[in-house]
């Protein structure tokens, strides 16, 4: 069975740009009343000052105050997306608790904030979509705060699927996805990279923000998914 999102209020947290602004297009496309909430109040509302069907809002997944606060201001609501991250890219000797700290509180206890907080206010019906990522399932040298942040937020998503049932928890797994996330590569490295992982990926191409916007309406809309993680990867952990 497949559920609709027309006319559901779909909050989604993240940045207004890359993966967060492709989810908040795809569900407002598809008939939602979408909330884009993040800690730049004013990029957000200025990245949809034009767009029709969205609101934006101020939330900060790492300040259980500035949690509470948004689900007083929003009242009910029938589905959660959260794609905020703080990556603590490098290797072991490169590694600051700082930066680890901050990548864990940001996708990892930041969602389960969010699902103490606003799991009482989802409608019947409604989810939350968390993220993981390709990293925890395959292990590579300088991805290992990413990977065990990734890896924890997969185990969340299949705990709360079972606490908060029948509220439906699943988790997208992007792989290296087209987005502003690899720039800070310069455009030789992120070109080297992206041919690399295009030749040695089953799907033989780089996964697109637009890919994991449709796997994101697939398990908000999926009413029989749930506690799974759903690789959007082109098969890179295969190889």
């Amino acid at each position: 069975m497949t559920g609709s999102l027309q006319h559901r209020t779909v909050l989604v947290i993240g940045r207004g740009s890359g993966i967060a602004r492709a989810v908040v297009l795809a569900a407002r496309n598809a008939g939602a009343d979408v909330v884009a909430a993040g800690r730049n109040a004013e990029a957000l509302a200025a990245a949809y000052a034009d767009e029709p069907g969205i609101t934006t809002e101020t939330v900060d997944v790492t300040d259980d105050d500035s949690i509470v606060s948004l689900g007083e201001r929003l009242g009910m609501l029938d589905h959660i997306v959260s794609t905020a991250s703080a990556r603590a890219r490098g290797r072991l000797q490169d590694l600051s608790r700082e930066s680890v700290q901050a990548s864990l509180d940001t996708k990892v206890i930041g969602p389960l904030m969010l699902a103490k907080h606003l799991a009482p206010r989802i409608n019947d019906g409604g989810s939350l979509v968390l993220f993981s990522g390709v990293a925890a399932f395959k292990i590579a040298v300088g991805t290992l705060a990413v990977a065990i942040t990734n890896g924890a937020a997969d185990t969340l998503t299949r705990s709360l699927a079972v606490e908060l049932a029948p509220i439906r928890v699943n988790a997208i797994s992007p792989g290296v996805i087209d987005t502003g996330a690899w720039d800070a590569l310069g455009e030789k490295g992120k070109a080297d990279l992206f041919a690399e992982q295009s030749e040695r990926n089953p799907a033989r191409r780089i996964g697109t923000a637009d890919d994991v916007a449709d796997a994101v309406l697939f398990a908000l809309t999926s009413t029989f998914l749930t506690g799974v993680t759903l690789a959007v990867d082109g098969g890179e952990a295969l190889t």
